[in-house]
């Protein structure tokens, strides 16, 4: 149902079924279409409520039926992630749509959320389907193993799945270390077995500014 035309546009197929989609990122579309604004990115009441108290911007919008619809976002490049059962934390910021199969939640982040400014909370999505998460500037895929953690910048941070640990650590940033100063405050580690997707351009976040 998800294919790519090009890199920076996510073109979906449906003939009667529903994506959920970045509120305002479709472009075109043709066939028959019902667009509907959903309130908060989670599911139900409790998504609603926790996206409010945490104050993290997520505003979806559900596309339904038959035909084909385009979507993009500022021209960002966009990746296709297959799931199987198993689950994918993304920023909020970086998603750009799920299909019907997919569940979308919250999931607590502690530090690194508080560091970049997004609120303490990351979006999960998890099922059997496809999601679309976007990138400034083609994603890397990274491959995490018990014999090779992971440190990642949190600004160039996208998304990861796959059984990983996360925690948290500061004092010599990637930019204080090439001269550049006012690096970020925090990194973020990873252990375990997955993937991490990061960007080669970095978000503005507050711990850029310590």
């Amino acid at each position: 149902m998800f294919r790519l035309q090009g890199s920076k546009v996510l073109a979906v197929d449906m003939t009667g079924d529903a994506v959920k989609a970045k509120n305002g990122s479709m472009v075109a579309y043709d066939g028959q279409m019902a667009f509907k604004k959903l309130s908060g990115g989670g599911e139900g009441i409790r998504g609603m409520v926790t996206r409010r108290i945490t104050g993290e911007q997520m505003t979806l919008m559900e596309v339904k039926g038959h035909g084909t619809c385009w979507f993009a976002d500022r021209a960002s490049e966009i990746n296709l992630v297959g799931l199987q059962g198993d689950k994918l934390f993304v920023e909020s910021s970086n998603l750009l749509a799920t299909d019907s199969g997919l569940r979308t939640g919250t999931a607590f982040t502690g530090v690194r959320g508080a560091s970049q400014g997004n609120g303490l909370f990351t979006t999960t999505i998890e099922g059997h389907g496809q999601a679309a998460i976007m990138s400034d500037g083609p994603a890397v895929v990274l491959r995490v193993s018990a014999q090779y953690p992971l440190t990642v910048d949190p600004g160039a941070y996208i998304a990861h799945q796959g059984n990983l640990r996360q925690s948290f650590q500061s004092g010599v940033t990637f930019r204080t270390f090439m001269g550049e100063g006012g690096g970020e405050a925090f990194q973020i580690r990873f252990e375990g077995d997955g993937v991490v997707y990061v960007q080669p351009s970095e978000r503005n976040t507050i711990a850029g500014e310590v």
